[in-house]
């Protein structure tokens, strides 16, 4: 029998909470790798009678709420009733949640740790996640979105206003891979001025309900939000998010999935009046120069298999100057044997299970088949790393693709694949201004935009890369290529990563608007216009 009390949430809607159209179970990821039939069983059990013994088992973590469209709806008509009010209250007051809510992160780091390891993270990627809120809300990058939200210029008997305005109402639909650190960024939006509806989704809803009602629900009474501010319900995204679209009273859709599925729903937002604000895929790209130090490179280009490569910002393409490839490979070959599998409690643990491995092993073959070479990996792998033919993690794969001319008909290089496997692009060798050109044009022509690093030591060819990559939010030289940092954009990208409308996303400024204000103090209309 568990020790703990069971975590349980109803939904959160106008400062209250709500009930719902039945209960989904969260079970530990520990057990889904131990026992996965009773884990199983336990859910279906649960949904059937939540009063069964079975919410008593230590497998079984928490529970929340289901929405009805109803209660879907409610939330909504919450949000648009509270947003003037928020909106009214003073910027500077507003700024404080942003503090406030780093500082609650920090006191209650480790319930936040415990319940995405509870939902399959593994440990050493769940303080990551924690890290990119910590500079997402640091100090540093609070000071410069306040700068960006309110300038002031004095100018001909003028004061002149630069100011963001808040959209309206902001609804939010995390993704499954990371839903809780995702939810986190609508405090942002509630910084800005909004009022939110999150979407937890229904497959695994306990972290997000348990940030925003144990964490940001009590930081809003504390800075006087009125009540609706924030709202959280547990639902089906197809369900929700065709009533967000149809709902006059929603502004902005922060929509966070894959590109094919993303664009089409941005075309839709449209249509209705809707701002999306999107966060797709990623297929990002390390390019390392011949003077680059490999050891250094390669522990940078392993991030790729982090969490199984299932996080879109993580490297998916290596371009490697002909002049260090062998060393490079060889020391990626090395660094990924220490990307293991393991419970996700374990320390160093780092690759996350894969529950339909098909198309991996589909591009793997198209890439030998085009002629690619298997460095490493290539099979499942268990628990313990025994290569099977039946286990749940795949492991580190690494696939050397020789020329960069075509490199793109290998499905692994033009697509984000969501999986442990990487293509080194290993050009022929020539001129290193032409290999320099090529690797730019490579870049810059990458139908994704998310995330872009160099490794290089010349000083030159990191300004002709910074001063030439254009595509893109963010770009990392000699650094790690998933690590945050203040002012910095942690998200956002072009292309197929952030559609029509995308670049760099900085959630305060993207959910709110820009707004010119002049006050003149005996102005004279005439002269204004046609001079003295």
């Amino acid at each position: 029998m568990r020790d703990n009390p069971l975590h349980s949430y109803q939904l959160y809607i106008a400062g209250k909470d709500v009930e719902g159209d039945g209960w989904v179970y969260t079970v530990s990821a520990q057990s889904l790798l131990e026992d996965v039939f009773t884990s199983v069983a336990l859910k279906r059990d649960l949904e059937r009678n939540p009063e069964s013994e079975a919410a008593r088992h230590p497998y079984v973590v928490g529970r929340c709420a289901i929405a009805s469209d109803a209660a879907i709806d409610l939330a909504t008509e919450a949000a648009a009733s509270a947003a003037p009010g928020w909106a009214a209250i003073p910027l500077e007051r507003r700024m404080r949640l942003g503090t406030l809510f780093r500082q609650e992160l920090g006191r209650r780091r480790d319930e936040f740790l415990a319940m995405l390891v509870a939902e399959g993270h593994p440990v050493s990627l769940a303080r990551w996640e924690l890290s990119c809120l910590f500079q997402v809300y640091s100090e540093e990058s609070l000071g410069w979105y306040r700068q960006r939200m309110h300038t002031e210029f004095e100018h001909a008997g003028r004061r002149l206003i630069v100011r963001r305005r808040p959209d309206g109402v902001v609804a939010f639909n995390p993704p499954q891979n990371a839903p809780a650190p995702s939810a986190a960024l609508a405090v942002l939006a509630l910084m800005a001025g909004n009022a939110v509806v999150v979407r937890a989704p229904r497959s695994i809803a306990l972290s997000t309900m348990w940030l925003l009602r144990e964490v940001v629900a009590p930081l809003l009474d504390e800075v006087g939000a009125p009540p609706g501010v924030l709202n959280a319900v547990c639902s089906n995204p197809r369900q929700t998010l065709d009533r967000w679209l149809e709902s006059p009273l929603i502004d902005d859709i922060f929509y966070i999935g894959g590109s094919e599925e993303g664009l089409r729903f941005q075309e839709r937002c449209v249509a209705h009046g809707k701002k999306p604000i999107l966060e797709l895929a990623g297929n990002d790209t390390i390019v390392v120069w011949k003077d680059a130090d490999p050891r250094r490179a390669a522990e940078a280009i392993c991030e790729a298999f982090y969490g199984s490569g299932q996080i879109c910002m993580v490297p998916n393409c290596v371009l490697a100057h002909p002049a260090v490839a062998d060393d490079l490979i060889a020391a990626v070959k090395e660094r990924a044997k220490a990307v293991r599998p393991g419970y996700p409690e374990d320390e160093g643990v780092l690759l996350s299970p894969v529950r339909r491995s098909e198309r991996f092993f589909g591009l793997l073959r198209q890439s030998l088949d085009l002629g690619a070479e298997l460095v490493t990996g290539g099979e499942r792998t268990e628990l313990d790393g025994t290569p099977s033919t039946t286990g749940v993690f795949l492991q580190p794969t690494v696939v050397r693709v020789n020329g960069l001319p075509g490199a793109r008909r290998f499905d692994v290089v033009r697509q984000e694949t969501f999986f442990p496997l990487l293509p080194i692009v290993v050009p022929e060798p020539s001129d290193d201004d032409e290999l320099l050109a090529g690797f730019v044009e490579f870049v810059n022509t990458n139908d994704y935009g998310l995330r872009n690093s160099l490794w290089a030591e010349s000083d030159d060819v990191v300004e002709a890369f910074v001063g030439r990559v254009v595509n893109g939010g963010l770009l990392k030289v000699n650094d790690s290529h998933i690590g945050f940092l203040p002012y910095l954009p942690s998200h956002g990208g072009t292309g197929l990563t952030g559609g029509v409308f995308g670049e760099a996303n900085y959630p305060m400024l993207k959910t709110s608007h820009l707004q010119g204000v002049s006050i003149g103090r005996g102005v004279s209309p005439r002269e204004a216009v046609f001079g003295s």
